[in-house]
């Protein structure tokens, strides 16, 4: 069983999912994930285990007003909708509606896609587009980024303006299939940009004062934020 996790025993990953996720993950996600699967570009979906660790902290913070920077197919936008409260919202921002139709069936059949806005546009423009508007800053409860890893910090400059003082920002892919540990010259030619991009911001954040930072070694690296000020 072949996985873009950080365990090193595929067994033991086998566990955590059969033994712990997969018997908590509510059917719609289930219904998402069979259908990205056969995607040629699967392995950009949200690994189920981190999504868990991202449904507990959307209950414990309470998230109503929320924010997602490339959608894929769903899986994350979704189990965000399906956690938020009834009067809870998510801005969905991706460059490829296309992707997001396939999941789209599974959120209509969900009965949560009033609580979607989602905006087909290329990330920058779009962020610049909701910090035009003064009651969009410092409003947002929770953060989700999985967009391409060399606009991170591009993006984290315009998000931490527009999450409150307070609230959780989730990048993903932050540990970028463990290459951040390894030598360059060991790492795949198809890893070295992203390897690149994600060291600069890996190492850029952890002293940014605006935010005190945790990384959980889940799918391909979580790293949870929250804005001090």
């Amino acid at each position: 069983m072949e996985h873009k996790g950080l365990l090193q025993s595929n067994e033991l990953y086998k566990y955590i999912l059969e033994t712990n996720v997969y018997p908590q993950e509510p059917k719609p996600l289930k219904e998402t994930r069979a259908l990205t699967a056969s995607h040629r570009l699967f392995f950009m979906g949200t690994s189920p285990d981190a999504g868990q660790m991202i449904e507990m902290l959307l209950k414990l913070t309470g998230a109503k007003r929320t924010l997602e920077l490339g959608v894929y197919t769903g899986y994350s936008l979704l189990l965000t909708v399906l956690t938020i409260s009834e009067d809870g919202k998510i801005v969905a921002i991706d460059v490829n509606r296309e992707f997001y139709e396939i999941g789209r069936p599974v959120i209509e059949k969900s009965g949560v896609e009033h609580k979607i806005d989602f905006i087909e546009s290329e990330t920058i423009p779009a962020l610049d587009k909701l910090l035009e508007d003064d009651d969009k800053k410092g409003s947002f409860d929770y953060v989700f980024v999985d967009a391409d890893k060399g606009n991170y910090l591009n993006y984290h400059e315009k998000v931490i303006k527009l999450v409150k003082v307070n609230g959780i920002i989730l990048y993903d892919n932050t540990l970028w299939y463990g290459s951040v540990a390894k030598s360059e010259d060991s790492v795949p030619e198809i890893l070295k940009q992203g390897r690149i991009s994600v060291l600069k911001f890996n190492k850029a954040l952890v002293d940014d004062p605006r935010v005190k930072s945790s990384k959980a070694p889940l799918g391909d690296g979580i790293t949870i934020f929250r804005r001090v000020y």
